[in-house]
């Protein structure tokens, strides 16, 4: 296989199919699974179904033949819940050494277990990863907007935000978290600010997002990500992302939707990952890229006014902002919104009034913001006529 040609395979992750009550959803995912590419035939495959009322999970499930090694059908007898469902799943990582965890709405790229070693390989030795994603974000899920992580030569990128679209994990990687849960879970809010030192100098005052934050306790998620910004951990990304989400009806969708929907790697690959050390596209939990300004912190989707009231003791980065939002402290430096991706306008420095450095230890005038402009950045070909459709077909749906 080309992705694992140069690699040292020391472990074949094992597969977790995560199901409940969505028999077309699971046979979906699972076709797209067996056509895919493997190292070898003896790839264990674990498909795990929450206790429900369709009978037909379990159907699907028994009736799919896996032609690339042993499969396993465990059927929960009691509902466990989606949360406790997922750290269950993902225990099996300690198991075999490394785990690939599915849930049922998701569609893979033949190429996905290629990528999945190589990642796991690349990261398996560094403790500041906290697993690795098969999914690529286009959406900050905070701002709803568009997203795009800036090319700097490599096949990955970094995001302090955990992946539950498609994930993997060596046994250190799960295990890290599930000993910071145990201990964590009860007390930690999750909402409270961190002081992060980052190696020069300077502290970095981090927070979870407050999208996040109310995601309710039933989210393992949400205690990932705190996790993974207390101890200033990542993910790491793909470029090309080797899963996409249907975002089927359940039990936390109401519908299915396309905006979760991402351009799936197709071809294979030999991939170039960067170190963390190397990567110049490294993001914070708000879809920041922390590594464009060492004297400031970034705050281009306008969702950190949070940390404006945070600027902490001593030396801090959160001392100058350079943000979308209107606030009251003196501008320094303003720029516009013109290049793709958002921090693209600040490296080049390009003029303009879209966004603002803020000097946070000194009261100004809240500069005058167009969100119109933003809207038209964000959105390409949009026309107001499209607006106009949308919110007719949105009546309809309420008469109906």
């Amino acid at each position: 296989m080309s992705a694992l040609e140069n690699v040292e395979i020391l472990t074949r992750p094992v597969i977790v199919v995560i199901a409940y009550n969505r028999e077309v959803s699971l046979r979906r995912l699972l076709r797209s699974v067996e056509r895919a590419s493997y190292p070898a035939e003896d790839i264990r495959l674990i498909i795990s179904i929450d206790k429900s009322d369709n009978s037909k999970v379990e159907e699907t499930a028994r009736e799919f033949v896996w032609t690339h090694g042993d499969k396993t059908v465990r059927i929960h007898e009691q509902n466990l819940g989606l949360k406790k469902h997922v750290f269950e799943c993902s225990e099996y990582a300690c198991e075999y050494g490394s785990a690939i965890l599915l849930e049922d709405d998701l569609y893979v790229s033949p190429h996905f277990y290629e990528y999945a070693v190589a990642a796991l390989e690349k990261t398996r030795s560094d403790a500041r990863i906290a697993g690795v994603s098969l999914y690529n974000h286009l959406l900050n899920v905070h701002a709803r907007e568009p997203f795009e992580a800036i090319a700097d030569g490599y096949d990955n990128y970094y995001f302090q935000f955990a992946s539950s679209w498609g994930q993997a994990f060596t046994a250190d990687q799960w295990r890290g978290f599930r000993e910071w849960y145990e201990k964590n879970s009860s007390t930690a809010d999750v909402s409270a600010p961190v002081k992060v030192p980052d190696g020069s100098g300077f502290t970095r005052i981090k927070t979870v997002p407050a999208n996040v934050c109310g995601w309710g306790d039933k989210s393992w998620l949400k205690f990932f990500i705190r996790y993974m910004v207390e101890k200033n951990k990542y993910f790491l990304y793909p470029r090309v992302s080797l899963t996409t989400n249907f975002s089927d009806a359940g039990t936390h969708d109401m519908g299915q939707q396309c905006d979760l929907q991402v351009p799936l790697l197709m071809g294979g690959k030999n991939y170039s990952f960067s170190s963390l050390d190397e990567s110049g596209a490294v993001y914070d939990a708000y879809f920041e890229n922390e590594r464009i300004l060492q004297e400031a912190e970034l705050d281009l989707y306008g969702k950190k006014s949070a940390l404006t009231d945070m600027t902490g003791d001593g030396p801090s980065k959160n001392r100058t902002l350079i943000s979308s939002q209107s606030l009251p402290y003196k501008v320094v430096k303003s720029y516009g919104r013109v290049l793709r991706p958002l921090e693209a306008n600040i490296i080049e420095e390009i003029p303009g009034n879209d966004f603002f450095q803020y000097d946070l230890s000194e009261k100004g005038d809240a500069p005058k913001v167009d969100k119109s402009d933003r809207l038209l950045y964000n959105y390409r070909a949009f026309k107001a006529k499209y607006g106009l459709e949308i919110l007719k077909k949105r009546i309809r749906e309420k008469i109906k």
